[in-house]
């Protein structure tokens, strides 16, 4: 038996990960990196710390599976998207890495809406601008940090430069930058004319050179084999956007599947042969699997508003639960059971990490009265964040048919009111995958079709993706989520002028 290391690194989290070619998960290791938040709406992390982080979680993760380090074929990685991480010219971290929950740049993508640059990028990259995406920070480095900028040799995505410093070699990936408008999605190519609609046709020299998803990217170096226990000389893919994982992982190999991620982020997604650009959709971008796009529609406002409110309202569950040896999320599953959508009116906006409406928007919790208690703000938490799942949806389904069912992974598909919940706002059918780390497992795809393990796509998802179970929606629940999905968006309008007051 060969053995495949995926190893994906989100906004918080890093995780290494060993699965058999079947796709069973041998082992895992996960451990956080800090983040740093120099300003409100600023996010960054320490890179070298970041490197340190991953180099033990892989050792960890190797040491754990018991499995003879020889027998490890390949390695590959996902990350999160968006967001920047530069080298320097001494080949050390030009600055700290900024994740995609950063927000420094929101001036500038006003600004390019405002001055009609949206528009002209959008001929060639069919993608809104966010304040979190490359070419926005950049933009922000350029006018307020422009020594470092002078100063970096390669800008990469958070894998790239874990994969770079894994291998020594400098390279970027389609999935990555093309849903970063850093590429020409007609040429599938850098463009300095598309980078001068943004004032940055100077990073381009900056650019690395591009890979597809499975391509070998470099070799483990003896250096790193040293450190990590991974096998010196074995091929390293350049991997992929941890949505595409996520898809990949979920069996997304088709334009009949859709699939949900509900994680940190909202992530809704299907792939389509040809981008969509009647506007109606945030980002196209290049699939892992050459020839098909992503259509992707995205946010920070999944999961991680529920990880907020248990560790700051639910303190007292949390340690009850710890005392029986149980889980604090089993007993958020538990109110939510035993209470009817339709006894409770509260809304929640699920903004406390960036919001799908306004770069600017935050969380709130409105209708409270003195009657409410934490299980009717736990409701409303559940709730918020399948509405927002549900916006993103619905923006899909404008360009393209409603699917027979829709794939779930992620943090909320563990819980199976949640899950009920999913069904019952959309009335689609919820397939739940397998719970392992999706992420990490489709970079090991990617790892083991460069290996030659997998001919291609299809057949590693044939050979390693697997539904746990099916989730039906029940009609009689479709008029109360109807209503109060209405009620929450007429919430967000009405709040829609008050954000810039909170720019600060």
């Amino acid at each position: 038996m060969r053995y495949l290391m995926g190893i994906d690194n989100g906004g918080t989290f890093s995780k290494a990960a060993i699965f058999d070619e079947n796709g069973t998960q041998v082992s895992v290791a996960s451990l956080p990196t800090v983040t740093i938040t120099p300003k409100s709406g600023y996010t960054e992390r320490d890179m070298e710390e970041l490197w340190q982080v991953n180099v033990e979680v892989i050792r960890t993760a190797i040491l754990k599976s018991g499995i003879d380090p020889k027998d490890i074929a390949s390695v590959s990685f996902s990350g999160h998207g968006k967001g920047l991480y530069m080298v320097g010219k001494d080949g050390k971290p030009a600055y700290n890495g900024i994740p995609s929950t950063d927000a420094r740049a929101w001036e500038y993508v006003e600004k390019w809406y405002s001055d009609g640059t949206s528009r002209k990028v959008f001929e060639q990259t069919f993608q809104e601008i966010l304040a979190c995406q490359t070419v926005s920070i950049l933009a922000w480095f350029k006018d307020h940090k422009p020594e470092v900028l002078e100063n970096t040799k390669y800008i990469f995505a958070v894998k790239d430069y874990i994969r770079y410093m894994m291998t020594g070699a400098a390279n970027a990936e389609y999935t990555d930058f093309s849903g970063a408008n850093l590429v020409d999605l007609t040429t599938h190519k850098y463009d300095k004319g598309l980078l001068a609609k943004f004032g940055l046709e100077d990073v381009y020299d900056k650019l690395p050179p591009l890979l597809y998803a499975a391509d070998i990217a470099g070799y483990i170096t003896k250096e790193v084999s040293e450190k990590t226990l991974l096998p010196e000389g074995i091929p390293v893919a350049a991997g992929m956007f941890d949505v595409d994982a996520g898809g990949i992982a979920s069996g997304l190999v088709d334009e009949e599947q859709m699939c949900m991620i509900a994680g940190t982020w909202s992530i809704n997604e299907f792939i389509t042969k040809a981008p969509v650009v009647n506007g109606t959709v945030a980002l196209n971008s290049m699939f892992c699997i050459p020839g098909y796009y992503l259509i992707e529609e995205s946010s920070p406002t999944s999961a991680g508003n529920l990880e907020w409110f248990i560790r700051n309202l639910m303190s007292f569950e949390k340690e009850e639960a710890k005392k029986q040896s149980e889980s604090v999320y089993k007993i958020a599953d538990t109110w939510i059971s035993e209470m009817e959508p339709k006894d409770c009116n509260i809304i929640f906006l699920p903004f406390l990490n960036g919001s799908n409406e306004d770069a600017l928007a935050k969380a709130t919790f409105i209708g409270l009265t003195a009657f409410h208690n934490k299980k009717h703000m736990l409701q409303a938490v559940y709730e918020g964040i399948v509405f927002s799942h549900v916006t993103h949806v619905k923006k899909l389904l404008k360009n393209r048919d409603v699917p027979k069912s829709i794939r779930l992974s992620g943090g909320a598909a563990n819980s199976q009111v949640w899950v009920q919940l999913f069904a019952d706002a959309l009335q689609i059918p919820i397939d739940v995958i397998e719970d392992k780390e999706l992420g990490a497992q489709g970079a090991a795809i990617a790892g083991g079709i460069a290996a030659g393990i997998y001919k291609d796509y299809p057949e590693a998802i044939a050979r390693t993706v697997r539904i746990s179970r099916t989730v039906m929606p029940r009609p009689d629940y479709r008029e109360v989520y109807e209503e109060k999905y209405t009620t929450y968006r007429t919430v967000i309008d009405a709040l829609a002028p008050v954000w810039k007051r909170f720019k600060n």
